[in-house]
C-alpha cells in the first residue's frame, strides 16, 4: 500500500519551482517544504510560490522560520516583528502588558503567514537564554523559565486563534551551550536535575498546548550520549513523562551537530528509530535525494494535523482589522527601538 505523504521536508533554490524540483515533490519520501529567504521576496510572491507547490502536489506540508528578530525570512510585505528578547522586556515591565503583546504577536504572525499560504512557522522559541548561546540570544524570551513560559504560552494562544498549529523549538532547551549545532555538536555537561529544573519548564508545562517539537542538536551527557533529536531516551521522555502528542521536527539533518551520527540516510534512520515524525534536510540537494530515496516506503502521520485548516486571510484585507493595525503598529515600534 503506497502512502501519500512521506516524512521529509525539503527546501527550494529560488523563487520559483525548478522542473527538478516539480519532479521531487511528487517523490513518495516528501512529507513537506521550507521557506527560506531566498524563496520570498515579498508576501504576495510567497503566496504564490505557495500555490505552486500545492497545484504540483496538494496538502504538502509549508512551513518557515519566522520567529521575528534576525530569524525572520520574509520582510517585504509583512509586519517587521521584534525579537522575542523585545516582548521579553515588557513582560518585565507590565506582566498584563507583556503577556497581552505575546498572544497578539502570536496572532498576528498566524494570520500573515496563513495569508502568504503557509502552514506553520517553527515558533515560538522556548530556549532559556543565561547569556551562554549566541544563537539562541535575543530568539528566547528571556533568562527566566516561568517568563518564557507566561509567554509562551500566550504566543501559543494567538496562533491558534489566527488558527495555526505552534511548534516549540529547541527540545529539551539549547540555551546553555555556547556552541551553534548549525557549526558544532554542543555538549551540555550539566546534570540532569538542573536540565529538568531550568530548561526543561518550558517544554514540561506547555507540551499539551503545543502541535509540535523540535529537538536541539544538543548532547546532554548526563542522560544520553547522543543528540536529543537521535535520542529515544529524551524523546521517549517527551512523550511518556510530558506526554505530549503531537508531532516532532527533526532540526535539519545537514547541520554539524547531526553529522557525527553517519551518511545523510543513516542520519534519517536514526531520528525516525528515535521518534521523530518528520524529517528535515535543507542546504544540501545530494543529502535529501537520498534521504528522500531511503524514505521512500514511510508514512507520516503526524504531520497532516498542521495542516491551515481555515479559509485562509487575504494579505490586502487584513489592514483592515482593527487587531492587526494596532498589533502591526506596536510590533513595528519594538522592533525599531530594539534595533
Amino acid at each position: 500500500m503506497s502512502h501519500p505523504f512521506g516524512p521529509v521536508m525539503i527546501d527550494l533554490d529560488g523563487l520559483s519551482l525548478t522542473r527538478e524540483e516539480r519532479k521531487l515533490l511528487q517523490a513518495p519520501g516528501v512529507g513537506g517544504v521550507i521557506l527560506f529567504a531566498r524563496n520570498v521576496e515579498s508576501a504576495h510572491q510567497a503566496r504564490a510560490l505557495c500555490d505552486a507547490i500545492r497545484r504540483e502536489r496538494p496538502g504538502l506540508l509549508i512551513a518557515v522560520d519566522q520567529e521575528g528578530g534576525r530569524v525572520q525570512r520574509l520582510k517585504e510585505g509583512v509586519t517587521r516583528l521584534p525579537p522575542m528578547a523585545a516582548i521579553g522586556k515588557r513582560y518585565q515591565a507590565g506582566y498584563a502588558e507583556g503577556k497581552a503583546l505575546a498572544k497578539d504577536a502570536g496572532w498576528l504572525l498566524g494570520m500573515e503567514m496563513a495569508a502568504c499560504g503557509i502552514d506553520i512557522s517553527f515558533a515560538p522559541v522556548l530556549d532559556i537564554d543565561v547569556g551562554l548561546s549566541s544563537v539562541i540570544g535575543d530568539r528566547s524570551f528571556g533568562a527566566d523559565p516561568e517568563q518564557v513560559s507566561d509567554l509562551g504560552e500566550a504566543f501559543i494562544y494567538g496562533l491558534h486563534e489566527a488558527g495555526m498549529a505552534a511548534v516549540g523549538k529547541h527540545f529539551p532547551g539549547h540555551g546553555s551551550v555556547a556552541e551553534d549545532s548549525h557549526l558544532a555538536l554542543p555538549v551540555d555537561e550539566r546534570p540532569l536535575d538542573a536540565i529538568k529544573q531550568h530548561d526543561l519548564i518550558p517544554f514540561a508545562r506547555l507540551a499539551a498546548d503545543l502541535d509540535g517539537i523540535m529537538p536541539a542538536h544538543v548532547i546532554y551527557r548526563a542522560f544520553d550520549h547522543r543528540p536529543a533529536g537521535f535520542s529515544p531516551s529524551w524523546l521517549g521522555m517527551l512523550r511518556e513523562s510530558l506526554g505530549f502528542k503531537g508531532c516532532i521536527f527533526s532540526d535539519d539533518l545537514s547541520m554539524a551537530g547531526a553529522q557525527e551520527v553517519g551518511a545523510p540516510a543513516q542520519r534519517a534512520q536514526a531520528a525516525l528509530q528515535a521518534g521523530c515524525d518528520m524529517l528535515l534536510v535543507c542546504n544540501d540537494r545530494d543529502a535529501a535525494l537520498e534521504v528522500v530515496k531511503a524514505c521512500a516506503d514511510i508514512s507520516a502521520k503526524r504531520p497532516a494535523k498542521l495542516r491551515y485548516a481555515r479559509a485562509r486571510p487575504d494579505l490586502d484585507a487584513l489592514s483592515a482589522l482593527g487587531r492587526w493595525r494596532r498589533t502591526h503598529a506596536q510590533l513595528e515600534a519594538l522592533a525599531s527601538e530594539y534595533c
